[in-house]
């Protein structure tokens, strides 16, 4: 298997000039001494009938015009700062395998990463934490790091406005931008409203903005992911991840069975099931009248999830129409010596990427010998058990939403 590429084209970036460069602290970060009076290119998704989030406007001075987000915009920007040097490895030269076997894991050789990846630098046994200015953030990369901003159109149709004023956009606007440290093409991180220095957690707004993310791409193969702190987040300010994998993800194909559902979820149109034959047992929530109904079915239970610290990880697919989620103890498991030393030297963190069924192996030897045995072996151990799973499912299909709500 190869990664694809995309064509080089011109970037819509602009180089800030020295007038530019000299606003702020100097070093054009992403905080608030400096976004605010910059210039970044603007992205506004469509709005729909029920989507209560508020954004600025742009104001009518300022051309906007239609523009694919994933083709022309994210991959784009994504290729000028790769040929900027700005990925601390080039994914693209990377090897990549689908193991033979039932699920068809796809396994990615990465030796690098085993020696650029960022450390943890927050508690694995806590779901809530609060932000730590004193420790890494998004605040503090710069803006060179920075794709677009991606706010609500006030609209039922996208714009793009190649140059646009962030002050003028919003008070703590909406970023999205490389992830240095990438796992396949175009990977980027999107940075709900950046400068409110929000920890990692979620509310249902940030969950609505993510699934608008994934419809905007239009591309079932641009997904997009959520790792709860104590399943393998790595920085406590929220965000979340995407990229681009031209396959489908073993979890993608797994079959499933429809749970029951209560008349609320049912008067939404909301299906529930839960994934069979699967190494970790995990959810799938469908359906629904909205994006927004989807989205709120979702969120509540994830706000549940982290209020009573339970790690969990989110995959949304299918452009948003399928959402995955995952609780797991991986490292609970770990601390408590329950996974075996082999697993432990290989240093696989197994994330949402990971529990998809796609793994980024930092050792040739690893990579070499992946077997789907290996792969079902490692993910086992971030599964809960069938009782402990029985007993949180029971508890997140008798929540409502409206009283989920309440604890965002």
């Amino acid at each position: 298997m190869t990664i694809n590429r995309v064509a080089n084209v011109g970037s819509n970036y602009q180089e800030g000039d020295s007038e530019k460069r000299s606003l702020g602290c100097g070093r054009h970060c992403l905080g608030k001494c400096c976004l605010p009076v910059s210039r970044l290119p603007l992205y506004l998704y469509k709005k729909d009938g029920n989507v209560p989030i508020e954004t600025g406007v742009v104001e009518s001075s300022e051309e906007a015009s239609e523009i694919s987000f994933l083709h022309n915009l994210l991959f784009v920007e994504w290729e000028n700062r790769k040929n900027r040097g700005l990925f601390r490895h080039d994914v693209t030269i990377n090897e990549t395998k689908s193991i033979p076997g039932q699920h068809g894991f796809i396994v990615q050789l990465n030796e690098e990463r085993l020696l650029k990846k960022r450390p943890t630098e927050f508690r694995l046994d806590q779901v809530l934490q609060p932000f730590d200015d004193n420790k890494f953030n998004f605040t503090k990369v710069g803006q060179e790091e920075a794709l677009f901003l991606f706010e609500q159109s006030s609209d039922r149709k996208s714009h793009f406005v190649p140059d646009a004023l962030v002050e003028k956009i919003s008070t703590s606007p909406n970023v999205v931008a490389i992830n240095v440290s990438p796992l396949e093409y175009g990977h980027v991180l999107l940075i709900p409203r950046i400068l409110d220095c929000l920890p990692q957690r979620i509310d249902h707004d940030s969950f609505l903005l993510a699934m608008h993310m994934a419809k905007e791409a239009a591309d079932p193969y641009f997904r997009v992911g959520y790792n709860s702190l104590g399943a393998f987040a790595t920085i406590n300010h929220l965000h979340f991840q995407a990229y681009y994998l031209v396959a489908p993800l073993p979890v993608e194909k797994v079959p499933a069975l429809r749970i029951p559902v209560d008349k609320g979820l049912h008067s939404r149109g909301i299906c529930i099931s839960q994934l069979l034959n699967y190494p970790v047992r995990g959810l799938v929530f469908e359906g629904g009248n909205s994006i927004q109904d989807l989205s709120d079915a979702v969120a509540c239970r994830l706000v549940f999830l982290q209020s009573n610290n339970i790690p969990f990880n989110v995959l949304i697919s299918d452009c948003g129409k399928r959402i995955f989620l995952f609780f797991q103890c991986f490292a609970e498991r770990r601390a408590l010596g329950q996974v075996s030393q082999e697993i432990i030297n290989a240093q696989v963190n197994p994330a949402v990427w990971e529990i998809s069924g796609h793994f980024v192996l930092k050792r040739r030897e690893d990579f070499d010998a992946a077997s789907e045995a290996y792969v079902c072996r490692l993910l086992s151990d971030v599964s809960l058990s069938e009782d402990r799973f029985q007993e949180v499912k029971s508890c997140i299909m008798n929540l409502k939403v409206e009283e989920a709500s309440d604890l965002s």
